[in-house]
């Protein structure tokens, strides 16, 4: 089910399976996804990493993230792009720059507790009733149901992260930082750089990391760069002194070392495994 609107707003509901698998009936700019595992014994890789999501765990996922899904029993995906809800430079918890999307420093993968699964499953309910009706309340309802729901899994996600540790503007802070990475992690690659953005030290960067997460900020930056390295050797024909050149390197040898720091092989010994 599909709902478009007149400023190129798109929102899609989509119950999939082994047969429709990450339905994706059209090519979007900057899509926003929800997918809803609703049995165990599912098999999906997301940038060349298999994970094995359990029963009413949720992933949100971006335009950045390459998906191939091997087995799905039954799952509901929620696929939105921007127009339809927010812009980028939404400053909120809840926007397409909140922790669930380019807030988080990982995948954003969590459970929905037994007690809140009732709530979600209205809510769904809800979306395909509303996204079959048609008048002119009917995008401002869907953006007010998108938020509930964006709403319910940032509440979930905050309590089961350590986000509830941190004060609401550390929090932010947090989530800045995140999303400034993934703008300029190809030519800014010290903490220095991202904390004058900020206005912040390096070391006061470093003391908030150190209470939500066991990576450093450094880390964070790092890990940017090899998620982007293994797509690129994964999905495009590039070559590895071209791939090192674009996220930052400026030479081979330094790219070579960083890669199997990381991935435990060279990177043409990855590319020859894919």
């Amino acid at each position: 089910m599909i709902y478009k609107g007149k400023s190129l707003e798109y929102l899609q509901l989509e119950k999939i399976h082994s047969n429709n698998c990450y339905s994706q009936t059209e090519t979007l700019e900057n899509p926003l996804t929800f997918l809803w595992f609703e049995t165990n014994n599912n098999s999906i890789t997301i940038d060349n990493i298999e994970i094995n999501p359990l029963a009413n765990q949720i992933i949100c996922l971006t335009e950045f993230h390459k998906v191939d899904i091997s087995k799905v029993c039954n799952a509901k995906m929620l696929r939105f792009n921007r127009p339809f809800y927010c812009v980028v430079d939404h400053d909120s918890e809840v926007g397409c720059k909140g922790i669930l999307f380019f807030g988080a420093s990982q995948l954003p993968i969590f459970s929905i507790p037994n007690e809140e699964l009732e709530t979600f499953q209205t809510v769904w309910k809800m979306f395909e009733i509303e996204i079959q009706s048609n008048d002119e309340l009917q995008q401002e309802m869907l953006q007010s149901m998108l938020k509930r729901f964006i709403i319910l899994c940032t509440r979930i996600y905050k309590s089961s992260h350590n986000y509830d540790k941190l004060e609401n503007n550390k929090t932010d802070i947090i989530r800045e930082y995140n999303f400034l990475v993934e703008q300029h992690f190809k030519t800014n690659h010290t903490v220095a750089e991202y904390a004058a953005m900020l206005h912040k030290s390096p070391k006061t960067l470093s003391n908030l990391f150190s209470k939500l997460s066991h990576k450093s900020p450094l880390q964070y930056i790092q890990d940017r760069k090899m998620l982007e390295a293994r797509r690129l050797l994964t999905y495009t024909s590039k070559s590895i002194k071209e791939i090192a050149y674009e996220i930052g390197f400026e030479d081979l040898q330094t790219f070579g070392r960083f890669f199997k720091k990381k991935q435990g092989i060279s990177p043409t010994e990855f590319k020859e495994k894919k």
